[in-house]
């Protein structure tokens, strides 16, 4: 029996090949996450079952259990699948871009250059009366300017006839060096009343979260993934290398341009409303690759699922493992990734 099914549409006029055995894991593992997120709002001081989750998502919970649930709990958990999905749809293209298995946005500098605006900004909104949280509004558009400028000062200094991958990567390690310093600077100018929501949000955090981060988030992501879709093809042939691409056609570095910026625009918004989570863009695609593959168009949703899976285990044990404390989902994140980093760099060390 064959692992592949052939589809052909008449109207429009598409085609693709379904790999089977990819939708059965992207499936299993879309059930997972609508389990975890059932048990994780259901998770904290006030217990409440996942069948009562799910009675009350339907309306039929008591009006405690609807102010729980859909005022503190499902906000937080919906904003911590979104950015996890993000930063891994992110890394996955990256990897792909540059053909390097060690890129991810905040390795590269695209989350640092993110933060040094957002931590920029709330230093000096300091003193206008203004709290963390209401500035919040704002932080979306901080982010996602420091991202594009970070990626368009890479790309520029690593253009020589195109954007060669493995000199994208080396100058996105300076870049990200540098700015990480500026963005402790500025933490250590910051006031001290702030200092400790600057840190906070640096590490990675959706502590906060409300409904408007929700919509916003959503509405960004419902415009990327699409795009993201389309291009997926782009990605599969610059794997081939930039010769076999070029040969078939593909316009490689306008194509792969679009690609940093759509890789960008999602660490961007996945940074202004989670903070600097770190990790989950390089080991996310790297799970997904070794269970769909590495055809993007099975390989960025399956990268998506696991990067929120990520995410919200994290933010889960930061929540429930030391009461009363609440800790950033960026810690639990980092305790996985940078041994991981650790072993790719030396499983590649020969490369």
């Amino acid at each position: 029996m064959s692992r592949y099914k052939h589809i052909r549409l008449k109207w429009p006029s598409i085609s693709f090949v379904l790999d089977k055995r990819a939708l059965l894991v992207t499936a299993i593992l879309a059930v997972l996450l609508c389990l975890l997120m059932l048990v994780s709002t259901g998770t904290g001081e006030i217990k409440i079952s996942p069948l009562q989750v799910l009675r009350t998502l339907f309306g039929m919970g008591t009006p405690q259990d609807a102010l729980v649930i859909h005022t503190f709990r499902l906000p937080r958990v919906l904003v911590a699948v979104m950015v996890g999905a993000a930063l891994a749809m992110a890394g996955a293209i990256l990897q792909g871009v540059s053909r390097n298995p060690l890129a991810s946005p905040d390795i590269i500098g695209i989350t640092d250059g993110a933060g040094v605006f957002v931590v920029a900004f709330i230093v000096m909104t300091t003193g206008t009366g203004s709290t963390f949280l209401s500035q919040a509004q704002w932080l979306p558009l901080a982010a996602f300017v420091g991202a594009s400028l970070t990626a368009l000062i890479i790309m520029a200094l690593a253009w020589k006839n195109g954007l060669p991958p493995v000199r994208l990567v080396l100058i996105g390690i300076g870049i990200a060096a540098s700015l990480s310093a500026v963005n402790t600077m500025l933490i250590l100018l910051a006031p001290p009343v702030l200092t400790t929501q600057a840190v906070t949000w640096k590490v990675g955090s959706v502590y906060g979260s409300n409904w408007s981060h929700v919509g916003a988030l959503a509405l960004w992501l419902a415009v990327l993934i699409p795009i993201l879709a389309y291009m997926a093809r782009s990605l599969n042939v610059q794997a081939l290398g930039d010769s076999v691409a070029t040969s078939v056609g593909s316009r490689v570095n306008r194509q792969r341009v679009v690609l940093i910026l759509l890789s960008t625009a999602l660490a961007g918004s996945a940074v202004a409303f989670g903070g600097g989570i770190t990790f989950v863009g390089l080991i996310a695609p790297h799970m997904a690759r070794r269970l769909v593959g590495s055809a993007y168009g099975a390989l960025l949703p399956a990268s998506g699922l696991f990067g929120a899976l990520v995410v919200l285990v994290s933010d889960y044990i930061g929540r429930t493992a030391f009461p009363p404390h609440d800790y950033p989902a960026g810690i639990f994140t980092a305790c996985v990734g940078a041994p991981y980093f650790i072993y790719l760099l030396y499983k590649s060390r020969n490369t």
